[in-house]
């Protein structure tokens, strides 16, 4: 059987839509030049999310994987990692072979310190990543599939929610079940709760700190709070520490009711804004007050 593997650059997203209660996402395929079968399980994802190729003058809809013909460009590690969508579940040693490059692992934190979760199950030994963003984040929610893409083996679901007559509607995704993401595991919960480390001083990188923003920051008339009420205060204080010390941002606290936050003064605005903006996408550049 024929597999398409799509790296983080051979996906573009082009719209979406809700149609008869299901997700449509509008795909173009680019910087493509071989020609590849496509499994016909790669057309119909799931029972919530459809996923459909846009016609193009270029790539005529067809699925094709890149050569590397001398190309001797530097890049980023973990930016070029092909997709394992659609693949059968790994065998032992190439799950211990994965690991989290830096920017991966950056993404994976932020997530985790706002929105994200990881579980073990009874039938896996390793922990799996999940995030859930409402539609309104679709754009969001993508944008970090498509960077986790290497560590999973489906594409997001939609899900549809009844309340007070309402509907509405949210993007899930889940990991495979790794060793790297069983460590993480062990650094961020303390008897299932998630707890914030004492490390976080080294694990709080610039990417982190954008995807932690794009979960839990929110913007204000006079700065940015970050919405930290999961946490206990001594946790609270830890990350402002951070914030404070690492990257010479003024913070205070501030209390929402009976809970923590962080509030970034607009004194330090700028200095965030060039520390995050790199990784964050054009969506969630509202939350810095653009």
């Amino acid at each position: 059987m024929n597999r398409v593997l799509l790296g983080p650059s051979s996906l573009m997203l082009e719209g979406m839509s809700i149609f008869k209660g299901k997700l449509i996402i509008l795909l173009h395929m680019k910087n493509l030049n071989k020609l590849c079968p496509q499994d016909k399980k790669t057309n119909n994802f799931s029972n919530s999310l459809v996923v459909k190729r846009a016609s193009s003058s270029k790539t005529k809809d067809k699925v094709t994987v890149a050569k590397n013909v001398g190309i001797t460009d530097l890049v980023v590690w973990g930016k070029n990692l092909a997709s394992s969508v659609g693949y059968a579940r790994f065998s032992s040693w190439i799950s211990k072979s994965m690991v989290l490059p830096p920017l991966q692992r950056g993404v994976v934190i932020g997530v985790l310190l706002s929105d994200g979760w990881l579980t073990a199950s009874a039938t896996h030994a390793n922990c799996r990543l999940g995030l859930t963003q409402s539609l309104a984040h679709f754009k969001y929610a993508w944008s970090v599939f498509t960077l986790l893409s290497p560590y999973c083996s489906s594409y997001p679901i939609s899900r549809g929610r009844k309340r007070l007559g309402v509907m509405s509607y949210s993007i899930e995704f889940f990991t495979r079940s790794l060793p790297c993401f069983t460590e993480l595991h062990s650094i961020f919960y303390v008897n299932g709760v998630k707890v914030i480390p004492y490390n976080i001083y080294d694990l709080l990188t610039p990417i982190a700190l954008a995807h932690w923003i794009c979960g839990d920051g929110g913007a204000k008339p006079h700065g940015l709070v970050i919405c930290t009420d999961s946490y206990d205060l001594p946790s609270v204080i830890r990350l402002m520490n951070v914030l404070i010390i690492r990257y010479r941002l003024d913070c205070t606290l501030r209390y929402n009711g009976q809970y923590p936050r962080i509030y970034i003064k607009q004194a330090s605005m700028p200095t965030l804004k060039n520390i995050v903006e790199p990784y964050m996408v054009s969506t969630m550049m509202y939350k810095l007050g653009k």
